[in-house]
Formats: structure tokens, C-alpha cells, sequence
């Protein structure tokens, strides 16, 4: 079993943010996140949408994201 438990995009861009990411620009659904020491990173989700285990795990690898932020 995966050690990400399934979140909506809210939470998820609210962990985010909470680890130093900001909003560069956002079209949309589309917003460009970044912060410092890493590469831009695009989360295109819209706020009530829920992501798997797998989409988090992906976020996670470009993000820093871990399970305990949520």
C-alpha cells in the first residue's frame, strides 16, 4: 500500500505554499509555482479535484512534497 493517502488539490496547493512554494502566474487552473533552489513546477488542478496516490507520489519527486505536509 502507498504511503500517500488520497487529497484534493486544495490541501495539496495549501502544503505547497506552506513549504515556501509561491505563485509565479496562473491562467486558469494552470498555476506556475516557484521557489528558490528549484525548477518552476506546474499544477494544473482545479481546487476540488482529488488526486490519487500516484498523482501526489509525481508531485512529490518535483516538489518536495511529503506525505506528513498534508
Amino acid at each position: 500500500m502507498s504511503q500517500w493517502p488520497s487529497a484534493k488539490a486544495k490541501q495539496v496547493l495549501a502544503a505547497l505554499l506552506r513549504l515556501g512554494w509561491e505563485t509565479r502566474r496562473q491562467t486558469g487552473s494552470h498555476r506556475t509555482l516557484m521557489r528558490k533552489g528549484w525548477n518552476d513546477f506546474v499544477f494544473a488542478f482545479h481546487d476540488g479535484e482529488e488526486l490519487g496516490p500516484r498523482m501526489l507520489a509525481r508531485i512529490a519527486k518535483h516538489t518536495g512534497l511529503r506525505p506528513e505536509d498534508l
